[in-house]
């Protein structure tokens, strides 16, 4: 999904991810000790959620909405500094998202 930094870029991400699965759901399964001071959260989840929005692509266009449901595992590095999320990067394939979407791997980059 990608990496934001500061609030501004984190809101975006959220923003359009939520447009395109209003009903989107993080559900961890997995959560790792962090001793590492500069990292305050790993986790793994599974995201669900029905496309009912446009969704961005890596070439810069926008699936329409498809209506099908994702069930899709991916795994998260947060930094938090007074509470707050100052850095997000979360990681899953999207090979594993464009197929549940109905997208094959060149119409996904096109």
């Amino acid at each position: 999904m990608g990496a934001a930094e500061g609030h501004e870029q984190i809101g975006w991400y959220f923003e359009h991810l939520l447009q395109a699965f209003p009903d989107l759901q993080l559900t961890p399964w997995c959560k790792v000790p962090v001793f590492d001071p500069a990292v305050s959260a790993v986790s793994e989840y599974v995201m669900t959620g029905t496309h009912l929005g446009p969704l961005l692509l890596p070439g810069g266009s926008a699936l329409e909405a498809t209506g099908h449901r994702i069930a899709v595992r991916a795994a998260g590095l947060c930094t938090i500094e007074n509470g707050l999320i100052i850095s997000d990067r979360d990681y899953y394939d999207q090979v594993e998202l464009f197929s549940q979407l109905g997208l094959c791997l060149p119409e996904a980059v096109a």
